[in-house]
């Protein structure tokens, strides 16, 4: 009963606690503050990003390796983590991209458990590494405070050359229906621990010849419909918390070229329409060079929103780009829908789907404690079924031992009656 309490009140405080600074703050305000997601700056609790998730300008934070302290790093990065979630009066979505191998933020010179890359792990065809090292990232994560891991990738290595994926090793192979067996394996460890996942990068980045972070990659003669087919699986049999989109040319999917992060075609087109996806969309870092090179800051915010993503990603940890502060990005998407430029309803939209998002984090933290529990009531089920075997064990000992006792003693009255005859039969 206390369980499902607690899952009733969770889900309840999601849309209470708006209420509870709306006098302050305008509801627009803090629905703008769900659309962003933010780095922190140092691996100290920062004054100003606390104000602002304080405030409700910021829904959700990333982390990187920069933001982990030297020294006891899983307990101090743990309590900064812990600092942030507090203040915040929507519960905050705390992510990290935690792939393994190259792109790996908690690594093990700080203490943390050692990775493996997804291609590693796809060389494994009994799908033992991917699981072990999915629990054993995912159990980290938990620990931590970490809900959201910017991960698997279901990217094909369709190109062995490319800059980004493949050469890094972050996709399990170039068979689509080896990555989505792969991916699926990695979601159920983090579900097991109440750790949501997004699948990226949205529509395919696995046959690109560039790197989004420096510049545009366009992958319309290298892109191949099967980059697809891991979304659908996954998206069908339910496997999809949310999904990243990646900053990719390809004009066989949007003639006029935009990148897929600000593609109406892709993102409203495939992944809504075709793929039937109505979870939340993150939009790749909107300070890579794909995106900052060729559009202006408020045209990007405009075009990713109308397009279809759900949270805009500001790391202010891309070298080279310019920073981005919570007011100035907030302004924006508020002048924006003030003129007409981005509907009401769209804000709603996103609004509804964050909720949707974070009220499944905390059902999958309540039914974390559901397992915890009847993880529990087994244990002390399987203790009280070895004493009963035992005390079974030992019943018929003491039975077999009284048996052999009465035989012993009827054996014995046998002779002594034998005795006793033929005594009697001599005299």
């Amino acid at each position: 009963m206390n369980v499902i309490r607690r899952i009733f009140v969770g889900v309840v405080a999601v849309f209470i606690a708006p209420l509870s600074f709306a006098q302050e703050t305008d509801s627009l305000d803090i629905k703008i503050g769900q659309m962003l997601l933010i780095g922190f700056p140092s691996s100290r609790v920062d004054p100003e990003v606390l104000e602002e998730i304080r405030s409700g300008k910021v829904g959700s934070i990333i982390m990187f390796e920069k933001n982990i302290p030297a020294r006891s790093s899983f307990f101090e990065l743990k309590k900064i983590l812990w600092t942030y979630q507090q203040a915040a009066p929507i519960p905050l979505l705390i992510s990290i991209d935690q792939e393994g191998g190259r792109v790996n933020r908690l690594k093990d010179k700080y203490g943390f458990p050692r990775s493996i890359t997804a291609a590693a792990m796809g060389e494994d065809s009994s799908l033992d590494s991917v699981r072990f090292y999915g629990e054993s990232t995912t159990a980290t994560l938990a620990g931590l405070g970490i809900n959201m891991n910017f991960a698997p990738v279901v990217d094909l290595a369709s190109n062995p050359d490319n800059p980004i994926i493949a050469r890094y090793g972050r996709a399990f192979s170039a068979d689509a229906d080896t990555v989505a067996l792969m991916a699926k394996e990695f979601i159920r460890a983090h579900r097991r621990f109440g750790v949501l996942t997004a699948l990226k990068h949205f529509p395919g980045h696995g046959s690109s010849e560039s790197d989004t972070h420096l510049g545009i990659a366009d992958v319309t003669n290298t892109w191949d419909e099967a980059e697809l087919r891991p979304y659908k699986v996954l998206i069908d049999s339910g496997y999809v918390d949310a999904i990243m989109s990646a900053h990719i040319v390809n004009r066989k999917l949007d003639p006029e070229g935009h990148p897929g992060t600000l593609s109406d075609d892709i993102l409203t087109g495939i992944l809504r329409s075709r793929l039937q996806f109505d979870g939340v969309v993150f939009s790749d870092d909107m300070q890579m060079h794909a995106i900052t090179k060729h559009y202006g800051l408020e045209e990007a915010i405009r075009m990713a929103i109308n397009a279809g993503i759900d949270i805009l990603t500001f790391s202010n940890n891309i070298s080279g780009s310019d920073e981005r502060t919570v007011d100035k990005v907030h302004g924006i998407i508020r002048g924006m829908v003030e003129r007409g430029e981005i509907s009401r309803e769209r804000i709603d939209e996103i609004f509804r789907r964050v909720m949707a998002l974070k009220r499944k984090l905390m059902y999958a933290e309540s039914t974390s404690a559901v397992r915890r529990e009847l993880e529990t009531t087994r244990q002390e089920l399987r203790r009280t079924q070895s004493m009963m075997r035992q005390m079974a064990d030992l019943a018929r000992d003491q039975a077999e031992e009284a048996r052999a006792r009465a035989q012993q003693q009827k054996e014995e009255k046998r002779k002594g009656k034998e005795k006793k005859r033929k005594k009697k039969k001599g005299n």
